[in-house]
């Protein structure tokens, strides 16, 4: 059911813990574009982080999250 309230999770940037609250649906589709990816949670989050901070005007991480799994076709 894709309609259902975000869900708050830690995970580690650069050996820190932070929480991000996203739909479960989107950390389902975070979760297998990892595996296709072939590379941990964590580190996936952190490469979105860094291009996010790269940005003129930054989203907030989970927007960030949001639009990366979007812009990358991730299912």
């Amino acid at each position: 059911m894709p309609y259902h309230p975000p869900v708050k999770r830690s995970v580690e940037i650069a050996g820190h813990k932070t929480s991000i609250s996203l739909e479960p649906l989107f950390w389902n589709m975070l979760r297998a574009a990892a595996m296709r990816e072939g590379v941990p949670l964590n580190a996936l989050v952190a490469r979105i982080d860094e291009e996010r901070i790269r940005a003129d005007t930054p989203p907030g991480l989970a927007g960030a999250i949001r639009l990366w799994l979007v812009a990358n076709g991730a299912q």
